[in-house]
């Protein structure tokens, strides 16, 4: 028998953590819900789910400490929830490390579509393995191997961990090294077309991906002022 993948919802608002409970519970997962930040963490220990629906709006911790909290330790995947539809929250977000950004009020359907979507580029990650043989979706330069096949990233001999976006996102600036990318293009290709007109994504996960990758000798993530991004291979 296949266990049920594990939900944890965290939502103060009593009745949409029971109704998107229910739309879950009816997909065949398994769900718990808590209402504040800090049960939200003794959940995530507890619980070990998944995946998180996170509302941004708690009592106590709000939603971007409990995701800075989780990400200190954890890379599950986090969709965001919230009623508030700035970009400067979305950004945020994107920032402190979730995966995704939903606002209410939203569709079941769509819900129950992006948590599949998130779950699926989550479950090709392994914990630690070398980088696969399977030339066709994996680059590699001195130094540096990225792997599309079981989302790896190797640089100097150690894994580097990161979520599924950032991971795309470096894989298809190396894959066509010293092409410019406009930030729409990076947009249409990773994100598709929900993420559309907010290219601050984009600078967002460059910035994420900086920091975790130093440029080496003979290549370097480079932005090209007023285009976009290109994978430089020097």
């Amino acid at each position: 028998m296949v266990n049920k993948q594990k939900i944890l919802i965290v939502d103060d608002d009593e009745n949409i953590a029971e109704l998107i409970s229910l739309y879950l519970t009816k997909e065949c997962f398994d769900t718990m819900m808590v209402h504040d930040g800090e049960k939200a963490l003794i959940a995530y220990d507890t619980y070990q789910p998944n995946l998180i629906l996170l509302d941004l709006m708690l009592p106590g911790i709000d939603g971007y400490q409990v995701c800075r909290e989780i990400r200190s330790k954890s890379n599950v995947p986090i969709i965001m929830l919230s009623a508030k539809g700035e970009v400067f929250d979305k950004v945020l977000g994107l920032e402190l490390g979730s995966d995704d950004y939903m606002m209410k009020p939203f569709d079941s359907k769509e819900l129950v579509a992006r948590v599949k979507a998130v779950l699926r580029r989550y479950q090709a990650v392994p914990k630690v393995e070398e980088p696969s043989e399977d030339k066709g979706k994996c680059v590699e330069y001195p130094g540096i191997v990225i792997n599309l096949t079981n989302y790896s990233v190797v640089v100097d001999g150690v894994n580097v961990d990161m979520p599924p976006k950032e991971l795309e996102l470096l894989y298809f600036l190396a894959s066509s090294p010293n092409q410019v990318f406009t930030r729409e293009q990076l947009l249409d290709q990773i994100w598709g077309y929900e993420y559309i007109g907010d290219t601050r994504t984009v600078d967002v996960h460059i910035k994420r991906l900086r920091e975790k990758i130093k440029d080496h000798g003979t290549w370097g993530l480079s932005t090209v002022w007023g285009i976009g991004y290109k994978f430089e291979v020097k």
